[in-house]
């Protein structure tokens, strides 16, 4: 096969992929950041301890954690017929990718935002915050370098498990990969595949990792909450005697 053939299908399933991962990652960080959120919540010494409730989302999510990513695609194929009309194709690939990361990233979330130093949230709890507020204020505001890190190894994991779709025809380079390179025997077709990936992955990690600092940086100068008074505003500091009588 020549380079030319492979630049044919290559930029097709790279932008296939990429549309994956996409779609994916914003069902995974919608539907995973309020469960993440809500086993801190409900936990013992939470906000809204529920040890029950607790009990019950932990074993789900451990559940749905434990099955193989392979399986859990076989699994689904009637409801992601039902839900998007097809089992094959990358937007019928999302459907088992989104389900399969959901857990994974709750409780990167959930590791995350028990990070949060406790004096913050009770110091709002004493100035009258509600649940929401504090949630909205100060537990997500003060995880955010962490769950941004988070979020680049979710997207990280769901490009390994986007390959793997195309064994059940996800699309994408993964089925680019097992059709050329393990049915074909194009063997170093397969390998420029796995290269394209690995960079990928690389630029998906430089940009997390950047974000992940810029936000780190602006915590430690003055982006952390603000307990005091309204943003943008800081508290003018007393005057020093010496001042006292100059002004006097």
């Amino acid at each position: 096969m020549t380079w030319d053939q492979m630049q044919e299908l290559m930029w097709p399933a790279t932008w296939e992929t990429l549309q994956m991962v996409g779609v994916a990652t914003a069902g995974t960080v919608l539907l995973g950041l309020p469960l993440g959120v809500l086993l801190v919540l409900t936990d013992k010494g939470g906000l809204l301890q529920n040890q029950p409730v607790n009990k019950v989302l932990g074993a789900a999510v451990n559940i749905a954690r434990s099955v193989p990513f392979i399986i859990l695609m076989i699994a689904l194929i009637s409801f992601t017929r039902w839900l998007v009309g097809t089992s094959i194709g990358w937007e019928a690939a999302t459907v088992p990718l989104t389900i399969g990361a959901i857990p994974f990233f709750a409780r990167l979330v959930e590791t995350s935002v028990r990070e949060v130093d406790r004096g913050l949230v009770e110091a709002v709890q004493a100035m009258g915050g509600s649940t929401w507020t504090i949630v909205r204020k100060t537990l997500i505001p003060e995880a955010l370098p962490a769950l941004v890190a988070s979020v680049t190894t979710t997207i990280i994991t769901l490009i390994s498990y986007s390959a793997m779709a195309g064994v059940v025809g996800g699309g994408g380079l993964g089925t680019l990969a097992i059709n050329y390179g393990y049915f074909r025997f194009e063997t170093a077709f397969m390998w420029i595949i796995v290269a394209e990936l690995v960079i990928i992955v690389t630029v998906v990690q430089l940009i997390g990792d950047r974000a992940v600092r810029a936000l780190a940086n602006r915590g430690r100068t003055g982006g952390r909450t603000r307990l005091l008074g309204p943003r943008g505003r800081t508290p003018a500091a007393p005057a020093t005697p010496d001042e006292d009588v100059v002004a006097r």
